[in-house]
C-alpha cells in the first residue's frame, strides 16, 4: 500500500509537470511566499533521492541534498527524475540511521527504509498541498 501511495503522489506530480510551461514552473508565486512551483518540486525530488542514494550506506542525512537547479527550472527534466525515482523506490526494508547536525553536534536516530519512505510520502503530500494553492491561478491546469 505504501508504494502504491507513493507512486500515486508521484504520478500526480508527473501529470502536473506535463501541463506547466517553464515560465509557470519557474516564476515566483506570491502564494508560495515568492518561491516557485519548481523549487517545491525540487525539494520533494531531492528528499526521495537522498533516501535512495544513501540506502546502501545505511545512513541518511536529508541535509546533504544536491540542490540541482535544473530540477527547479526545467519541468521536463524534473519529470525524468521523478520517473527514475519511481523505478528505484521500493527496496527491501532495512535498518537506517538518520543523521542530523544540530548546533555543530551530530545526532543519529534509528529508523528503517519503510519508515523513511512513509516520511517522504507525507513530505510529498505536504508540498503538493502548497503547490496546489499556487496552481489554482493557472487556468487550464488540472491538478
Amino acid at each position: 500500500m505504501l508504494l502504491i501511495s507513493i507512486n500515486s503522489s508521484l504520478n500526480e506530480l508527473n501529470h502536473l509537470l506535463q501541463q506547466l510551461s517553464e515560465k509557470e514552473y519557474s516564476n515566483p508565486c506570491l502564494e508560495l511566499s515568492n518561491a516557485t512551483i519548481g523549487e517545491h518540486i525540487r525539494h520533494i525530488i531531492e528528499m526521495f533521492q537522498c533516501l535512495e542514494n544513501q540506502y546502501e550506506k545505511g545512513i541518511v542525512n536529508y541535509d546533504s541534498r544536491e540542490r540541482n537547479i535544473l530540477i527547479q527550472t526545467n519541468p521536463a527534466y524534473a519529470l525524468q527524475v521523478i520517473q527514475q525515482i519511481q523505478k528505484r523506490v521500493g527496496r527491501p526494508n532495512k535498518k537506517i540511521e538518520l543523521q542530523q547536525i544540530i548546533n555543530g553536534e551530530e545526532i543519529r536516530i534509528e529508523s528503517n527504509y519503510f519508515r523513511e519512505l512513509l516520511y517522504n510520502l507525507e513530505h510529498c503530500i505536504h508540498h503538493q498541498a502548497l503547490i496546489k494553492v499556487a496552481v489554482l491561478k493557472h487556468q487550464g491546469v488540472d491538478y
